[in-house]
């Protein structure tokens, strides 16, 4: 019997050992997977990299003065620059692959209602992601550059160097990427039961302060990619207030309905508290009573 349950016990360790390698093996394959199509797309945009620069520096050299262009300064610069938007190009291609192969490998782990609720968000978190990129190239970038065109001071001449402009561009590109996933955040902490719609719209002004405060720190100090990184940020926080309504409705309905029983049932423990309370009292006012006058 001893050497049986021994048998079992060894059994079962090797079972989770193997399962464990059989995950790290996954993880492996998933990763080279990643990095190999990553490596194909970064070949190809190097085939293009100098004319997908040059597309990619439209919007500032539209607002440079006449007669002036964007400068290199340093030694590999005009090397090094394009290479790295094709790097970081094909990165942002990606992203559809790398959350697929993400989601292959957690899904397996998930209940069929998590799946249910996980694939849209997945699919619109990417779409946001790309739509925060693309707003920043149309609408945010040419009142930016505009902007600061009409302040040069005069006897300045200026002119952009390539590399600070890619440093300037990648950083607004992720900053509104992030922000636009706004909407996906507020849909998650209502599904996790952490808070509600209501509660989330009581904190209102809260987070128009806090989404004015990120534009601050995660934009560069002029006042017009704060306010734009900003506004977006409150609206699509109300977005996700609307869309939890309508897609975690029947949630919602739970949550409230338990909340409501939670109350009810600490209101009639409350009751039980005070009627023992109260009787409590009585005894011991009896028992003062007798002991002043035992008759």
């Amino acid at each position: 019997m001893t050497d049986e349950t021994t048998n079992q016990a060894n059994n079962q360790e090797d079972s989770k050992g193997q399962t464990f390698l059989s995950h790290l093996f996954e993880l492996r394959d998933r990763l080279l997977r990643v990095v190999i199509v990553m490596g194909i797309i970064t070949a190809g945009l190097l085939t293009i990299a100098n004319d997908l620069y040059y597309y990619f520096s439209l919007p500032i050299q539209n607002y440079l003065p006449e007669n002036t262009s964007m400068i290199a300064t340093g030694v590999i610069s005009p090397i090094l620059t394009p290479f790295k938007l094709a790097l970081i190009g094909s990165f942002f291609i990606s992203i559809p692959f790398i959350i697929y192969q993400v989601w292959g490998f957690v899904a397996p782990g998930l209940y069929k209602n998590e799946k249910r609720l996980a694939v849209p968000l997945i699919i619109s978190s990417i779409f946001l992601f790309y739509a925060g990129m693309l707003f920043v190239y149309i609408v945010v970038f040419p009142l930016v550059f505009q902007f600061t065109a009409t302040f040069i001071p005069t006897g300045i001449e200026h002119k952009p160097d390539i590399a600070d402009y890619l440093n300037f561009s990648i950083k607004m590109f992720f900053a509104f990427g992030v922000a636009f996933e706004v909407p996906i955040a507020t849909i998650i902490l209502i599904a996790a039961g952490i808070t509600d719609p209501d509660k989330l719209a009581s904190k209102r002004p809260y987070v128009i302060v806090g989404a004015f405060v990120l534009g601050m720190l995660l934009t560069p100090p002029d006042i017009i990619s704060q306010v734009m990184l900003a506004l977006p940020m409150w609206l699509l926080f109300e977005v996700g207030i609307i869309a939890s309504k309508f897609l975690l409705k029947d949630r919602i309905a739970r949550m409230k309905r338990e909340k409501q029983e939670y109350e009810e049932e600490a209101a009639e423990v409350e009751t039980d508290d005070d009627l023992d309370k109260e009787f409590d009292r009585a005894i011991m006012e009896e028992e003062e009573i007798n002991k002043k006058d035992p008759l």
